[in-house]
């Protein structure tokens, strides 16, 4: 699952060859602004049929945070 939300985090910022791991954090270290994090999380919305409100998106500052929210959305 890393690997294709690594894919469209890379797709939707426009990044090549950045190393994208569970701590990586969307604003910090990417430099993701809302409207970034916005388009990312409709993607992420279609790609794994599941939805993420304002309100959850806003504890979610890492990667490995998303994932787990994923996981447990798909659960």
């Amino acid at each position: 699952m890393l690997e294709k939300v690594a894919a469209i985090i890379e797709e939707k910022l426009g990044l090549d060859g950045v190393e994208i791991t569970a701590e990586t954090r969307f604003k910090e270290d990417l430099d993701a602004d809302s409207l970034d994090l916005f388009d990312m999380v409709m993607e992420f919305e279609d790609e794994f049929g599941i939805e993420i409100s304002s309100e959850d998106l806003e504890n979610i500052t890492t990667v490995g945070a998303l994932l787990k929210y994923i996981e447990e959305k798909q659960a």
